[in-house]
């Protein structure tokens, strides 16, 4: 699938393990070593993407040039089911050719064709805001670790999906094997 309203070419796909290595390269330049320290790291650690949601971009040369992830969590008392989008990264000599933005309307839209009702995660208003995500319906949720409440976004692919919803994300979802703890970021 290519984006088409941008001038650089690229292509979404669905993350295989192969992409893993370039992945991690790329999540590494874009946001440093400290990624693995967030607050979000806590609910993937351990754990692997949603079934079909994690996806890179890559490029005409089939370079991997971005990549974004979707993660099966429980919100709060409720344990109702809800998606947390991230790390969402694009490599830094590629910034503002619509990678990001390409990645996240393919993870949304494919959350939404699997049946998933709503998508939480930890990032700026002013870029996710685009997509429909705000701080509106996460004032009663909470993530585990330290985080900046008005970062805490979502977004309801089925309305009222997150009517109710109070307490702290747990992890949910497929676990890794044994010993590949370090590829869940």
């Amino acid at each position: 699938m290519s984006d088409e309203g941008t001038a650089l070419s690229f292509a979404v796909h669905a993350e295989t393990s192969a992409d893993i290595p370039a992945r991690e390269a790329l999540l590494d330049r874009a946001m440093g070593l400290k990624r693995r320290k967030k607050s979000s790291e806590k609910l993937r650690r351990g754990r692997r993407p949603s079934e079909g949601l994690a996806f890179v971009a890559r490029d005409a040369a089939g370079t991997v040039v971005g990549t974004v992830r979707l993660w099966d969590v429980a919100m709060g008392e409720s344990g109702g089911a809800a998606l947390l989008l991230g790390p969402l990264a694009v490599c830094p000599s590629q910034k503002s050719a619509g990678i990001g933005s390409g990645l996240v309307r393919h993870a949304i839209a494919e959350a939404r064709r699997l049946g998933h009702r709503a998508v939480l995660l930890v990032g700026d208003e002013p870029y996710y805001g685009r997509f429909g995500f705000s701080a509106e319906k996460t004032g009663k949720l909470a993530m585990p670790g330290p985080y900046e409440q008005h970062r805490f976004l979502a977004l309801e692919l089925c309305e009222g999906a997150l009517d109710g919803a109070v307490g702290t994300l747990r992890a949910a979802g497929r676990k890794l094997k044994a010993g590949r703890t370090l590829l869940a970021a």
